[in-house]
């Protein structure tokens, strides 16, 4: 079967998508590779452009396989080139169809009207300015600017990242025919914040596209205009999961979960299939809400989905979902059911375990994750440190904190200064506690202080309260539980001239203690609860 499919003399198209419609996994195109080579097929240019189009564009996640392939090909054809360009800038790595651009102009092969549009998407992405524009030159020099496919993209590229002065220029004359060219200058004016020209554009486009609708509908969501985003949702003639996508991540965005939730189900309903962009907005709104009942639901749906196992994305965000709902155990069955890890993931499971008070599992399963080779980063030790001072282990932050800038040269933060001050103010380190503070290599802010005050409270030291207190007063003056942690402090050492003075400076200032309140749930109704003072 695979013989008959290379040596088949019909036309290059049908042997491209013979073998990247037959070949789904690395395995299958590796397998393909091999009879290839013993069969003599190597040099076939026939066989090694289906090999090549399967790897870098057609199966999904081949892309470092195709790049070691095509560095063994003698001579590469433009079509080779031109499929290496294009499946590079659809990876993750859009830099490497640059890299592949140079390497074409070294070897004077020259490039046709397919080379520069999937270059210009790379610059796109990537955000480079100035090479875009050196490719629009080369446009020019070869001759394509009028090509409407490299047009397009070249409107696009200004439209996004470059001169939109340009991108109105290349969109004059016959562009304005082109329902292309414009969304996509209508898709740059609305990703750039201009909202009221990209709507202009929008409103006089002759006949409007699917993108263009979802352009508009996005970009009011994603400045939170949610009554004019719903309003276009209401009148697009179709709807595609990115229509449905932009507004409940809209909804997420402004915090309006149950919104999100209640279009989740209405797109359910109307037999609309979810992406994992759905899931993960979805995921992140019931891990906001603290939704666990709503939050398992969604996992199941996703297991309904993924015929395979989730992404390390989807994973991900369900361990911060079921940790955040309070439901360590079921993220811990996550993140052991993960065959692909990435930092993220171990650093959403170690600060679940922390912040749920389980330190000793945190700080088993962070050194498990150095055995592994996996490298930390910076807010791996924020969990870590957080793990060691709510289990009082002092010394073994001291170290962690010593070996995240020796050995992983990572500067601390704010937040990890934050950390040490809390673990050392926990065990009762207080003067440690301020030396400590003393030598941090940033300013310390007003949440390292009030964690100071707060430990100085707990272990009934007045005078180091004080000073801290004083740090604090110049920092702000506005918060009513600053005053009240040294009130307490005074009254609980019976000082009760302290408290007068506190509650007398917080009258000077103008503040006022914010009464108590409780949230409880009673028919689906959230209702809070005041206790005054």
């Amino acid at each position: 079967m695979i013989r008959k499919r290379i040596t088949d003399k019909s036309s290059n198209r049908h042997q491209r998508s013979s073998l990247w419609q037959q070949c789904s996994t690395l395995r299958a195109l590796k397998q393909v590779h091999a009879f290839m080579v013993v069969s003599g097929f190597n040099s076939n240019p026939s066989a090694l452009r289906e090999l090549i189009y399967a790897g870098a564009v057609g199966i999904a996640g081949t892309i470092n396989y195709a790049h070691q392939v095509f560095a063994h090909i003698t001579d590469p054809d433009i079509f080779m080139w031109n499929t290496m360009i294009r499946g590079s800038a659809q990876s993750p790595n859009p830099l490497k169809s640059i890299f592949y651009y140079t390497q074409m102009e070294k070897r004077r092969m020259k490039p046709d009207n397919f080379t520069f549009p999937f270059l210009l998407k790379a610059c796109t992405k990537l955000c480079w300015v100035k090479m875009g524009n050196e490719i629009h030159g080369r446009v020019v020099k070869f001759g394509f600017e009028s090509n409407t496919f490299v047009r397009n993209t070249l409107i696009y590229f200004h439209a996004n990242c470059g001169d939109l002065g340009v991108a109105s220029v290349l969109f004059d004359g016959s562009a304005k025919q082109d329902v292309v060219a414009w969304s996509a200058l209508t898709a740059g004016y609305a990703r750039r914040g201009e909202l009221g020209v990209a709507r202009q554009l929008f409103d006089e486009m002759p006949v409007k596209d699917m993108v263009s609708w979802n352009v508009m509908i996005t970009g009011y969501a994603k400045r939170g205009e949610m009554e004019s985003a719903r309003k276009l949702f209401d009148e697009v003639p179709k709807r595609d999961v990115v229509t449905w996508n932009a507004m409940i991540a809209g909804y997420v965005l402004l915090g309006v979960h149950e919104q999100a939730l209640e279009m989740f189900e209405e797109m359910r309903c109307l037999g609309e299939q979810p992406d994992e962009v759905t899931m993960l907005s979805l995921l992140s709104a019931c891990a906001d809400l603290g939704d666990l009942d709503v939050g398992k639901k969604i996992h199941t749906s996703l297991l309904e989905m993924c015929t395979t196992n989730l992404s390390v994305v989807l994973g991900n965000a369900l361990i911060d979902m079921y940790a955040k709902c309070g439901s360590i155990e079921r993220a811990l069955e996550v993140f052991q059911g993960m065959k692909e890890k990435d930092v993220s993931t171990w650093n959403s499971i170690l600060g679940g375990l922390a912040f749920h008070g389980h330190a000793e599992e945190s700080i088993h399963l962070f050194n498990k994750m150095r055995r592994k080779k996996v490298r930390p980063n910076e807010i791996t030790f924020v969990a870590v440190l957080v793990s060691c001072s709510h289990a009082g282990k002092v010394d073994e932050g001291r170290r962690y904190f010593a070996v995240m800038r020796d050995e992983y040269n990572i500067e601390p933060n704010i937040k990890h200064y934050g950390c040490m001050v809390d673990m050392l103010g926990r065990a009762g380190l207080l003067n440690e506690a301020f030396e400590f503070v003393g030598t941090m290599q940033i300013e310390p802010n007003a949440i390292v202080w009030r964690t100071l005050l707060g430990a100085c409270g707990i272990h009934g030291n007045v005078e180091l309260a004080k000073h801290a207190n004083e740090q604090l007063l110049k920092m702000r003056r506005d918060q009513s539980g600053d005053y009240v942690l040294l009130s307490n402090l005074y009254a609980s050492q019976g000082e009760w001239t302290g408290v007068q003075n506190v509650r007398k400076l917080m009258d000077d200032s103008g503040v006022r203690k914010e009464p108590g309140c409780s949230l409880i749930e009673a028919d689906n109704k959230a209702l809070m609860h005041f206790l005054f003072d």
